[in-house]
């Protein structure tokens, strides 16, 4: 026993890799991504099934309904900067394991609210900071254990999203007819509890490099100075000393706002900005969408399972394409969301229901391809690079969470005066064509940031070059520096014993 209890620190210790692992433990860091998936974005995606019955219990308006998943929505982005801040303090796995807490609470206190605002608080802040404290962490520490396949890996775990939008859609839609929606979201409560034990399995990475080879000169040198006397010794200290004694400027900050002077990480923030209005709105209009143009209510639900499993395609899809693509990734992304505006225009104009399905197949996949792959390209190089990304998404995620509080309500305040469920669908597609604009401007960004970089390293290598040219001209051997110094020495004892 005792054996045991002293192993299971050192099992639930940090990983320490000579470099990238490129798998090991973060295969089981993937599988607790693909469990927090289904427990934040898929069970939040879902909730739209239970929009109508919202609206009948609480004699409230669709935008007025809708604000609870918005106010989620909000709540989950703008406390990302404080989610990285206190995984980058706390570490990643007690932070996991609060937010599982938190989120299992709020789902399961709203299934005892007696009006809306009162679900604007369970739902809307309690959960929605619990979200955020699981999600962040984990898709942070995830990219940390892979390099070369951190796109697929990321793209295959978070399709655990899909898979739960699959299930829970049509599942909840009939549990909800024998059970009623209170007792679903103590189901969907219950379940977001495992959050918890998964988050024990996100053991902390460090990447060590070996130690670097010292020349012949300076072993010799080494040498000499273990041959010195001890009082030289104490005097002396070596440059290796000293440095290990300041502080690591590579270290991460715990929140750096200081991106906010890189236009590429602007531009590629206000992508994530406007891309935000089109990811939750047409999951909760779909179903009612479906409903207002013919559709049958029990085949209205299956609308939302054929995004999830085309999301999944999608997400395997865009996986593969970029951990082969020898182009810039952010090009390839850029084309899947020009792709996703025009499905979105599509969803205005198509009225029955095979058409409504290739749309939402459509959307599905493209959005897949998006969703999957907008935050963990913020590690590459042509956006702000792995070193920067632990402290840099938060600030990505925060800034996206005014359009997370406008994108359900500006839908749902666009049915009301229209009465249409279509126009709901205008306002993601008017968000997805500014992302793309401003997507397509963080290369034209980064590379006149790169340009300015390279000029202040030419001129900083110029000017260390005739600093050392300048010594050199002048060299001094350090045997005939210590002859001099012990002629002046011996010269001075002759003055005195003379006097």
């Amino acid at each position: 026993l005792s054996e045991w209890i002293t192993g299971v620190p050192r099992c639930l210790g940090p990983n320490v890799y000579r470099q990238v692992p490129e798998g090991g433990w973060g295969w089981a860091v993937a599988v607790a991504f693909f469990m927090v998936e289904v427990n934040t974005y898929g069970i939040l995606k879902t909730l739209g099934v239970f929009l109508q019955d919202l609206m009948e219990e609480f004699k409230e308006s669709n935008s007025r309904v809708s604000w609870v998943i918005s106010i989620s929505v909000f709540i989950f982005a703008f406390t990302a900067p404080l989610a990285s801040l206190l995984s980058n303090r706390f570490g990643y796995r007690p932070v996991v394991m609060m937010g599982g807490f938190l989120m299992s609470l709020g789902m399961i206190s709203s299934a005892f609210t007696t009006s809306i605002n009162e679900m604007y608080i369970t739902i809307g802040i309690i959960s929605g900071f619990g979200f955020s404290l699981s999600f962040l962490p984990t898709v942070t520490i995830l990219a940390l254990y892979f390099s070369r396949r951190r796109a697929l890996v990321t793209s295959i775990a978070s399709s655990g999203e899909s898979f739960a939008i699959f299930a829970f859609a049509p599942a909840f839609t009939r549990l909800k007819e024998d059970i009623g929606w209170r007792y679903c979201l103590l189901v969907l409560g219950v379940m977001q509890a495992s959050v918890v034990a998964f988050g024990v399995l996100l053991r902390p990475i460090s990447i060590e490099s070996e130690p670097a080879k010292e020349d012949s000169d300076s072993l010799s040198l080494k040498q000499m100075q273990n041959n010195a006397p001890a009082e030289d010794q104490m005097l002396e200290k070596s440059p290796s000393d000293s440095a290990q004694q300041q502080p690591d400027p590579s270290a991460p900050k715990l929140l750096d706002f200081s991106m906010l002077r890189d236009r590429a990480f602007i531009c590629y923030s206000l992508f994530g900005l406007f891309a935000t209005l089109a990811f939750f709105a047409p999951q909760l209009y779909i179903i009612e969408l479906s409903k207002s143009r013919g559709v049958e209510p029990a085949m209205a639900s299956y609308m939302l399972s054929v995004m999830a499993v085309a999301d999944i395609f999608g997400r395997f899809f865009i996986g593969v394409v970029l951990n082969r693509v020898r182009c810039k990734k952010t090009h390839v992304l850029l084309g899947c969301v020009v792709l996703l505006s025009l499905v979105l225009v599509a969803f205005t104009v198509v009225w029955e229901f095979w058409g409504l399905v290739v749309c939402c197949a459509l959307y599905g996949f493209f959005m897949g391809t998006v969703g999957s792959t907008h935050i963990p390209l913020l590690a590459e190089e042509e956006v702000v690079g792995i070193q920067k990304m632990p402290s840099c998404v938060g600030v990505y995620v925060f800034i996206q969470s005014f359009a997370g509080l406008a994108g359900p309500p500006l839908g749902g305040m666009l049915v009301d005066v229209t009465q249409n469920y279509g126009a709901a669908f205008y306002s993601c597609a008017a968000g997805m064509v500014l992302s793309a604009v401003c997507l397509a401007l963080v290369s034209v960004a980064k590379s006149g940031a790169c340009q300015r970089v390279s000029r202040k390293q030419e001129r900083s290598q110029n000017a260390e070059e005739e600093e050392k040219m300048s010594q050199d001209s002048t060299p001094l051997d350090f045997l005939e520096i210590d002859l001099s110094e012990n002629g002046s020495v011996k010269q001075a004892k002759d003055n005195r014993s003379g006097i």
